[in-house]
C-alpha cells in the first residue's frame, strides 16, 4: 500500500459526531500518535482525543481554547493572544507535554524548560489534533510523561486543485485572515497555508491598563510524491514570525518580545516486501528576542535523523522498529549548551482474536550527559460486544533536564533526568445518538526538578535548578458523554477529577474539578447554532502570584450562530465568556473578558 493513499486516509476519514469534544468509539478511524505506525482508533489501548476542521480550533480565537474543551486538558496563560501559553494534562504542566507539528518536534530548546508556547497558535490551516494521554516516552522519549500533542495541516482532500479561506474580525482590534489551498494527482499532493493576525490585545498585566498587542504570520507547507510503486517521498516546512507586548510589571510596560521559529521535515518512504522503511530527517530552530529584558536572545535548534521500520509479520502481528539521533543545542546573551541523544525502540501489536487488541513498545535512550534509560508501555483494549470496550495501559516515561536548566547561570550539569510512570483502565459504550466513556488515569514522577533558592551549585547567588526532594502524583477520571437528543440537538459534556500534588502539597494553578456541557444545534433554514458552559473549580495559584490574585473558581460561557451561504461557504458569529467573567489562570495576569467575533470560512 502507498503511503501516499495511507495518509490521505487518515487525514480525510470522517469522525461523526465531534462537537466540540471528542470521537465516537470508531474502528475505521485511523489515529497518528497512539504507536509507532498509524492504527485504528478502535484498536488501541490509549486513550486519544481527536479534533477536526473547525473543531480544531476555528470556533475559537486559539487553538489552546479548543483543546480546553477536551477531558483533562486545562491551560495557564500569561496575558490574551500572543502571551506565554502552556497546557496541561491530567494535571501535570507542559514541560511534560511533547508537541509535535506535521511530524516536527516544535518544542523549544532554549526555555526554561522544553516545551511549546500555544499562546500564538491560531487556527490558520490546522486541520486535526490528536492529544495522546499518559507516558508516552516508549515512543517519543522525553518530555511525554503527560502525553503527546500532534498537530497536522491542511491537505487537499479530492483530486485537483482545492483549497480554504477564512477572514475574521472581533474584540480588541482583532483581524485574523488565512488561505490554504493545495493541488492532489493520482501520484502525489502539495499544500500551502499562509495565516495572518492582528490584535491590539489588552492588558496583560493586571496592574495596569495599557493594551498588548499581537501580530503573527504563519506559513505551513506539506507535499508527498509517489516516485515509483514502492517509494515515496515527502517534505514539511513551517515557519512563524510573531511580536507581542509584554508587561514586565504593573508599572513598567514597554516590554516586546520577537519569537521566530523553522522547521523542517523530509521523508522517503520504501516498500520491500512485508517491510515498510521511513527514512527522515527534521530541522527546528527557534530565535526569540526580548530587547530590554535581563536576557535578551535565546537561540534553539533541534536536528533528528530517524529510521522506522515496520513489518506485517502475519495477519495478526505488526513489528514496528527503529533509531534516531537527536541533536539539540541553546544559546543565550551569556549562556550556551548541547546534548545529543541515541535513541533505539521496537513496538509490537498483536490482535490474538478479533475481539483483542494488545500493544508492547520498548525504548533505549542514550543521551550524551546521563547514559542510557529504558522506558516501555504495554496497553490492551478489549471489545466483548461491537458497541463496548475496555482499555488498560501501563507506560514508564522520562524528562531530560533542559539545557537552561544544566547550562545556564542558573543551571546546574549534575542534574539527573524525572522518571514516571503511569497507569489508566478506561470503559467506553456506544449506542445509538451518542456515547459514554469514563477512564481512572494516576502518574508518578520521581526525581523532580525546581528552581532551588537555596542552592549554590551554580554560584548565581539567587538559586539554581536542583533536583527537589519528594514524589508528584496526579490521579483521577475523566467522564464525556455525547446524546442526540433529536435530529436537530446534540447534547454534549465531559467532567475530569483531577488530584495532583507533591508530597501532600497540591500542585499550583491545576484545577481540581474542570467541567463543560454543550448544545449543537441546527436550527433549519442552514441555520446552525452552540451553546456551552465550562465551570473550572478548586485551583491553586503558584507562590509567585501577587496577594491579590483572582486565580481560582471560574466559570466560561460560549456562544455561536453561522448561517450557509452556499455548500461551501459560511458566515458566524461567535461570543466568548459571555457573561464577561474576570479571572485569571497565572496570577497576576489578565485573561480575556467579553469578546465577540464574526467570521466568513469558505472552501473551493
Amino acid at each position: 500500500m502507498k503511503r501516499i493513499l495511507l495518509t490521505s486516509t487518515i487525514l480525510t476519514g470522517a469522525l461523526a459526531g465531534a462537537a466540540h469534544a471528542q470521537q465516537t468509539f470508531d474502528l475505521g478511524t485511523i489515529v497518528l500518535s497512539s504507536s509507532l505506525t498509524p492504527v485504528e482508533l478502535g484498536r488501541t489501548g490509549a486513550t486519544v482525543e481527536v479534533l477536526e476542521g473547525a473543531d480544531a480550533g476555528g470556533n475559537d480565537t486559539t487553538v489552546i481554547d479548543a483543546l480546553t474543551r477536551l477531558p483533562g486538558v486545562s491551560a495557564t496563560s500569561n496575558g490574551g493572544l500572543g502571551a506565554s501559553s502552556s497546557i496541561q494534562i491530567r494535571g501535570l504542566p507542559g514541560r511534560y507535554v511533547g508537541t509535535r507539528i506535521n511530524g516536527i518536534d516544535v518544542a523549544n530548546p532554549a526555555g526554561t524548560q522544553s516545551q511549546f508556547n500555544y499562546g500564538g497558535l491560531t487556527a490558520a490551516g490546522i486541520d486535526r489534533i490528536e492529544v495522546l494521554k499518559g507516558s508516552q516516552s516508549a515512543l517519543y522519549g522525553s518530555e511525554a510523561i503527560a502525553g503527546v500533542v500532534n498537530i497536522t495541516t491542511f491537505r487537499p482532500e479530492k483530486l485537483g486543485f482545492s483549497g480554504e479561506y477564512g477572514v475574521e474580525a472581533g474584540s480588541y482590534g482583532t483581524y485574523s485572515g488565512s488561505l490554504s489551498m493545495g493541488h492532489k494527482s493520482e501520484r502525489g499532493e502539495i499544500a500551502l497555508t499562509y495565516g495572518y493576525v492582528k490584535s491590539d490585545g489588552f492588558s496583560a498585566n493586571a496592574g495596569n491598563v495599557e493594551d498588548d498587542g499581537f501580530d503573527q504570520n504563519t506559513l505551513h507547507l506539506t507535499g508527498a510524491f509517489d516516485a515509483t510503486e514502492t517509494l515515496t517521498l515527502g517534505a514539511a516546512l513551517l515557519y512563524r514570525d510573531g511580536d507581542v507586548d509584554i508587561d514586565r510589571t504593573a508599572t513598567n510596560s514597554t516590554g516586546s518580545i520577537s519569537t521566530k521559529e523553522r522547521g523542517a521535515r523530509v521523508y522517503a518512504d520504501l516498500e520491500t516486501g512485508a517491510v515498510t522503511h521511513t527514512l527522515s530527517y527534521s530541522y527546528f530552530d527557534i530565535s526569540r528576542r526580548d530587547p530590554t529584558g535581563f536576557t535578551s536572545r535565546f537561540d534553539g535548534e533541534r536536528k533528528q535523523l530517524a529510521y522506522l521500520g515496520s513489518a506485517q509479520l502475519s495477519a495478526a502481528t505488526i513489528f514496528n522498529f527503529g533509531l534516531d539521533r537527536t541533536e539539540e543545542s541553546f544559546v543565550t546573551s551569556t549562556d550556551r549548551g548541547d546534548e545529543h541523544t541515541n535513541s533505539l525502540q521496537a513496538e509490537l501489536l498483536v490482535s490474538p482474536t478479533s475481539e483483542l487488541d494488545l500493544s508492547a513498545a520498548l525504548r533505549y535512550d542514550d543521551n550524551s550527559d546521563f547514559g542510557g534509560k529504558t522506558t516501555g508501555r504495554v496497553s490492551a483494549v478489549w471489545r466483548p460486544i461491537d458497541d463496548l470496550a475496555f482499555r488498560a495501559v501501563i507506560g514508564s516515561g522520562f524528562r531530560t533536564p533542559s539545557l537552561f536548566e544544566r547550562f545556564s547561570s542558573f543551571g546546574d550539569p549534575a542534574l539527573s533526568p524525572e522518571e514516571s510512570i503511569s497507569y489508566e483502565l478506561g470503559v467506553e459504550r456506544t449506542f445509538a445518538g451518542g456515547f459514554v466513556k469514563a477512564t481512572l488515569f494516576y502518574t508518578d514522577i520521581e526525581d523532580l526538578i525546581g528552581f532551588d533558592p537555596n542552592s549554590v551549585a551554580c554560584g548565581s547567588g539567587f538559586g539554581c535548578y536542583n533536583q527537589i526532594p519528594g514524589t508528584t502524583t496526579s490521579k483521577g477520571i475523566e467522564l464525556s458523554g455525547e446524546y442526540a437528543l433529536s435530529q436537530r440537538l446534540t447534547l454534549y459534556g465531559n467532567y475530569t477529577y483531577t488530584d495532583a500534588e507533591t508530597d501532600g502539597a497540591r500542585l499550583t494553578r491545576t484545577p481540581k474539578h474542570d467541567a463543560l456541557v454543550g448544545l449543537d444545534m441546527d436550527l433549519g433554514s442552514s441555520f446552525s447554532a452552540y451553546a456551552d458552559l465550562r465551570h473550572v473549580a478548586d485551583v491553586v495559584p503558584s507562590a509567585f502570584a501577587p496577594a491579590n490574585n483572582k486565580v481560582g473558581d471560574y466559570t466560561l460561557v460560549g456562544a455561536g450562530v453561522s448561517y450557509d451561504i452556499s455548500d461551501t461557504a459560511e458566515l458566524y458569529l461567535r461570543v466568548e465568556n459571555l457573561f464577561d467573567e474576570d479571572y485569571e489562570t497565572a496570577g497576576g495576569f489578565n485573561q480575556p473578558g467579553r469578546a465577540a467575533y464574526v467570521g466568513l470560512r469558505a472552501s473551493f
